[in-house]
């Protein structure tokens, strides 16, 4: 099924934008294509929680928190998903992981670090 590989992340200070990527090099784009694909994120101490996501018909979905700020796209050609993240805030510091599903089976990112402090 091939890894997520996810990057982007970094220090930003508030306000500031960051663009995550994740990428699947070694995922058959008949797989990557019909997989719903997603952003979570973990801060210390907290639990995974969904941020975005994006089903194989580009029909998205986002948490309340980053609505409006937040935006999740992905390039089937390339076998790719981004997540656009705008007027950041302290609050969106955390790990982000890449996240895909098909047919019942999940995989994982190892994360990339999001860090959001003046």
């Amino acid at each position: 099924q091939g890894p997520l590989v996810e990057s982007g992340g970094g220090l930003v200070q508030p306000g500031g934008s960051l663009r995550l990527s994740c990428a699947a090099p070694r995922t058959i784009t008949s797989v990557f294509n019909p997989s719903m694909m997603a952003w979570y994120r973990q801060a210390p101490g907290k639990e995974r929680d969904l941020v975005a996501s994006i089903t194989s018909g580009a029909i998205t979905n986002y948490a309340d928190s980053v609505k409006g700020r937040f935006t999740i796209s992905r390039d089937n050609a390339r076998k790719r998903v981004y997540l656009q993240m705008n007027d950041l805030a302290p609050e969106d510091t955390a790990v982000y992981y890449c996240y895909r599903e098909l047919e019942g089976r999940s995989f994982w990112g190892q994360g990339t670090q999001v860090t959001v402090s003046s």
